[in-house]
């Protein structure tokens, strides 16, 4: 089974080319089966990486919080399972 985390956070006025550097240095204990970074409008970073792993598995790594001045709200977190591609 394939499990995907997604983190997103927001970074304060100004500061989304810090976020997206501090998201691209977090290194995780395991690797991921994949792992993509993207940016958004508004100073936003969406990291989501995909696991081997079941959906409740606890070990599966997470970013952390950044620095609480570099970001303008809680990181918000979401765990999906795989269902497969769509023809």
């Amino acid at each position: 089974m394939t499990v995907a985390l997604m983190w997103e956070a927001r970074a304060t006025q100004g500061r989304g080319a810090e976020l997206l550097a501090w998201a691209r240095a977090q290194e995780l204990p395991g690797a991921p089966v994949r792992r993509e970074t993207f940016r958004a409008p508004q100073d936003r970073v969406l990291v989501i990486t995909w696991w081997k792993a079941s959906y409740d598995d606890p070990g599966i790594p997470e970013l952390p919080d950044p620095p609480g001045d570099l970001v303008t709200r809680p990181v918000h977190r979401w765990r999906f399972e795989s269902l497969g591609d769509t023809p």
